[in-house]
């Protein structure tokens, strides 16, 4: 049915925790409409890291309404899937106003609905989510208490053991085996927040910013620092969710309605979500016909046969390209702050190439630490490229990774992450609709 942020129809909502389990009586209405209604193709959307429920279902239900009025012959059905991610509340959606319940509040301090989501997508951390708040008001001179500040934020997101999620955080693999603990652990915290606050001065001030405030003030690094450990939490999850969750019930929905060609939508690390559910899809199954990656937040050499810097390194999704049965659809815009500016950082200091981090990182360093969502896929033999324009107007292969410039429309939204959100347009939706040649 539909849902009440949504027009479309048929419609479901698919939801997992944070180990990919799903909820069972969603998966169970899906499985069986799905065969019961006649639907041809499935639209399966997974957000990025939007921790509450109604802005989730209210992001796809704006993405999947034109998709009616653009193919109206067609049998289509739509998924809404939910996982358990995280957003800052400052960080602005553009076509899609947030309410706040805080009030503004004076940078680098945590407003109150960022406070909740912290507590909700770590629970039974809510000592450790106000400590961190608390710090972040005082914003100490003391160099100690940006190491105090650093020690909490670890313990904060750090996984409790026993847990399939310490497998999914790697973008790519090699003879270094695991990259250890995350450098913005481990380095001094005054110079990664140094680091961090560096970034944000260049980039502009965040949203809320006080006009004649110092710029750059160690605590808006320490903010940051906290954004990207909590991230970098949800990058793990997503893979998780993927590989766990949607790949082994995309193998049962085969079975249940052999007949319904899927497309895989993601937004964000909701992109990475549908990219690692490739790696948990049983053999055999041939159901996915696309896969549509919106600004994907994690490596463009996440596909890759070997990596350009160290041949003896390979993408953790390589060849994952074939399991589709249609082209894999990347999405990516130069107006993209966050993947541009603070990914590249926020993957050096996670140590994600596991290797020595040259002087001088950040933007322009993405040819090492650069994401899909900035730049495209990378270092994938026979990978396509084209404008938004041509891929709507049928440029778009049968098969193999395809890099679409959509900085035509993604272009949108105030800092810290610049356009990253900007998904909101009818464009992408023919995009996604060109992908799996949907009628």
């Amino acid at each position: 049915m539909a849902g009440a942020s949504t027009s479309v129809f048929p419609y479901w909502e698919l939801s997992f925790d944070a180990d990919g389990d799903p909820d069972g009586r969603r998966r169970d209405r899906l499985l069986a409409g799905a065969a019961g209604r006649g639907v041809r193709d499935l639209l399966v959307f997974a957000h990025g890291w939007n921790n509450d429920r109604a802005l989730a279902t209210r992001l796809c239900g704006r993405f999947f309404a034109p998709v009616p009025g653009l193919v109206p012959n067609a049998r289509v059905g739509y998924v809404c899937l939910l996982w358990p991610s995280m957003r800052f509340a400052d960080e602005p959606v553009p076509d899609l106003p947030l309410s706040t319940t805080g009030g503004p509040v004076r940078p680098p301090a945590l407003d109150k609905d960022t406070r909740h989501a912290l507590q909700e997508v770590f629970p039974g951390r809510d000592v450790m989510v106000e400590q961190v708040a608390r710090m972040l008001e005082a914003r100490s001179p003391e160099e100690g208490e940006l190491e105090e500040f650093r020690w909490v934020v670890r313990l904060l997101v750090e996984l409790v053991p026993p847990g399939p999620q310490a497998l999914f955080a790697a973008d790519t693999v090699g003879p270094g085996g695991s990259a250890g603990e995350p450098r913005m652990f481990t380095a001094p915290a005054a110079e990664v927040c140094a680091e961090f606050a560096r970034a944000v001065a260049a980039h502009g001030p965040p949203p809320g910013e006080l006009r004649g405030l110092s710029l750059p003030d160690p605590w808006e690094g320490a903010r940051e620092l906290l954004r990207q450990a909590t991230y970098y939490a949800m990058k793990r999850r997503a893979g998780t969710v993927g590989e766990r969750g949607l790949g082994p019930l995309l193998g049962r929905l085969a079975q249940a309605a052999p007949g319904v060609r899927v497309h895989l939508v993601g937004h964000s690390f909701g992109a990475r979500l549908v990219s690692f559910a490739l790696r948990g899809l049983p053999e055999g199954v041939r159901t996915v016909k696309s896969v549509t990656l919106l600004q994907g937040a994690f490596s463009h050499y996440a596909f890759a046969d070997r990596l350009p810097h160290d041949p003896r390194a390979e993408g953790v999704l390589r060849g994952r390209q074939h399991r589709v049965d249609g082209p894999l659809v990347c999405s990516h815009s130069r107006y993209d702050a966050s993947l541009g500016t603070f990914y590249p950082l926020a993957s050096r200091l996670a140590g994600d190439d596991r290797a020595a981090a040259p002087a001088g990182a950040g933007r322009g360093s993405g040819d090492r630490w650069g994401a899909l969502g900035y730049d495209g896929v990378r270092a994938v033999p026979g990978t396509r490229a084209c404008t938004l324009t041509e891929a709507v107007r049928g440029g778009l292969p049968h098969s193999g990774c395809v890099n679409v410039d959509a900085a035509a429309v993604v272009r949108r939204g105030g800092p810290p992450g610049g356009a990253h959100s900007d998904v909101l347009h009818a464009e992408l939706a023919r995009l996604v609709l060109a992908a799996g040649r949907v009628r």
